[in-house]
């Protein structure tokens, strides 16, 4: 799995409905992904008025001072977020990346099909995504890499390629994470355009992986799928 896989990307809500215990199983799966040398990806979406949002990013990031002593947060290495309330929403979870030598992937253009009630409206400029992605590119320096790409990076579905080459354009230097492969019905043969050479972008799946009768299998066969339209 290590060579098929760089990183995992639980989803908190399937932890947080399990209240505390479902908390301490989300902590436990962190671990074991730290000890197989994996990345952690919290899929929360998170997004808020901006003294909420801090609170959201010293639980994704950083810690928060008690009178007990500091409690520790996830400590992930990145985090999906909601900009949709704004850039100021999105500040302090900048901020905490930045201060954690962490990333954040920024919802541009999703994959569920409901995503073109709002993600694709006019804005009299193009599409409200296409504006966000300009966002997007906005935060790149403040979280710029040594490999030239930026830990702002942008959520784009994999569900809709026909948008990767004008939002790949927009973003040059954001790395994407690309859900709906698989069981959503996006293929890896068609997300060439977002890929600005090795490592500028991630495919995730899930189910399609999982539930396969030899999981190994699945994910190696993606892993080479990716590699053959990345130039790795």
């Amino acid at each position: 799995m290590g060579a098929s896989c760089v990183a995992v990307k639980p989803q908190l809500a399937r932890f947080e409905v399990l209240g505390a215990p479902g908390w301490a199983a989300l902590e436990a799966v962190v671990a074991v992904a730290r000890d197989a040398g994996l990345l952690v990806i919290a899929d929360g979406k998170r997004g808020d008025v901006p003294i909420s949002a801090a609170a959201y990013a010293d639980a994704l990031f950083g810690a928060t001072a008690t009178p007990w002593g500091e409690i520790a947060g996830l400590g992930a290495d990145a985090a999906t977020v909601n900009p949709l309330m704004g850039e100021d929403s999105l500040e302090p979870l900048i901020g905490a990346a930045a201060q954690a030598g962490a990333g954040v992937f920024v919802l541009v253009r999703t994959s569920n099909p409901g995503a073109a009630d709002f993600l694709d409206a006019d804005t009299g400029s193009g599409p409200l995504h296409e504006r966000i992605a300009r966002s997007v590119d906005r935060f790149a320096e403040r979280l710029a890499g040594s490999s030239g790409f930026s830990g702002a990076g942008a959520v784009v579905g994999a569900t809709e390629p026909r948008f990767l080459a004008r939002l790949r354009e927009l973003m040059p230097r954001a790395i994407f994470l690309l859900p709906g492969v698989g069981a959503q019905g996006g293929s890896a043969g068609e997300l060439s355009a977002a890929f600005a050479g090795p490592g500028s972008a991630l495919v995730t799946v899930s189910r399609s992986v999982a539930t396969a009768a030899d999981p190994a299998a699945a994910a190696e066969d993606l892993r080479e799928q990716v590699r053959a339209i990345a130039g790795d």
